[in-house]
C-alpha cells in the first residue's frame, strides 16, 4: 500500500472503501452506558476491551477503516473526570492502539484477499470537549491561537501512537474556527516516508 496515499492505493484494489459504523451505538448494544461528558472515550479507561471488540467486529464484517474512540478524548476532559495528565495522555494513545490491535487480529501480513485496513483518528471540535451542545453551533469563545493550542497536544499524542490517518469533523459554518487547527496539522504533522 502506498505510504503517501494509502486511500488511493486501497481504492486501486477495491471499488470503494468501507468505513466502520457507529461506535457508540454498538457499545450501547454491548450494555455500555455512555451518558457522560466523555461519551465513548470514558470506556478507554473503564472498558477498553469493549472498544476493541467493536472495532474487531467491524473489521471482521469487512470494514477497510476503523475510526478511533477519540472524538471526545482530550487531556482536559479526562482530567476534569478525575484522571491525572499522564493517564489522560495514555488513554488518547490507547484509542489508536485498540483499533490497531483489532485490525491486526483480523488482517495478517501477506494476506491477499483484501487490502490492509486503515485506522483513522477521530478528532472532535473544541465544543465536543465542552459537552454543552456547542459542537453543533460553534458557539464558544476561543480565538484561533487558543484552538490551535487546544488541539495540538491531542494531534501530537495521536500521531505518536502510530501510523494513522485523520477523521476531522468540521461543519461549514465552523470554517474559520477549524482553519487554524487543520493548517497546524498540515504543516506540523510528520510527513510519510
Amino acid at each position: 500500500m502506498s505510504e503517501l496515499n494509502p486511500i488511493k492505493a486501497l481504492l486501486a484494489d477495491v471499488p470503494f472503501m468501507v468505513i466502520d459504523g457507529a461506535l457508540a451505538t454498538e457499545l450501547e448494544a454491548l450494555g455500555c452506558d455512555l451518558n457522560d461528558a466523555l461519551w465513548s472515550a470514558r470506556l478507554l479507561a473503564q472498558a477498553p476491551e469493549k472498544i476493541r471488540q467493536v472495532h474487531q467486529a467491524y473489521f471482521e464484517a469487512g470494514a477497510d477503516c476503523a475510526i478511533t474512540a477519540s472524538y471526545q478524548a482530550t487531556v482536559p476532559g479526562f482530567m476534569q473526570a478525575g484522571m491525572k495528565e499522564e493517564e489522560a495522555q495514555a488513554l488518547i494513545q490507547l484509542s489508536v492502539t485498540l483499533a490497531q490491535q483489532a485490525r491486526d487480529a483480523v488482517w495478517q501480513p501477506g494476506q491477499t484477499d483484501r487490502p490492509k485496513p486503515l485506522v483513522a483518528a477521530s478528532v472532535g471540535p473544541y465544543g465536543a470537549y465542552l459537552a454543552d451542545g456547542s459542537e453543533y453551533r460553534g458557539g464558544y469563545d476561543l480565538d484561533r491561537a487558543g484552538l490551535v493550542e487546544f488541539h495540538r497536544e491531542r494531534f501530537e499524542l495521536l500521531m505518536a501512537a502510530g501510523r494513522i490517518y485523520w477523521r476531522l469533523k468540521p461543519c461549514p459554518h465552523w470554517r474559520k474556527r477549524w482553519r487554524s487547527p487543520i493548517c497546524w496539522l498540515k504543516t506540523q504533522a510528520p510527513k510519510p516516508g
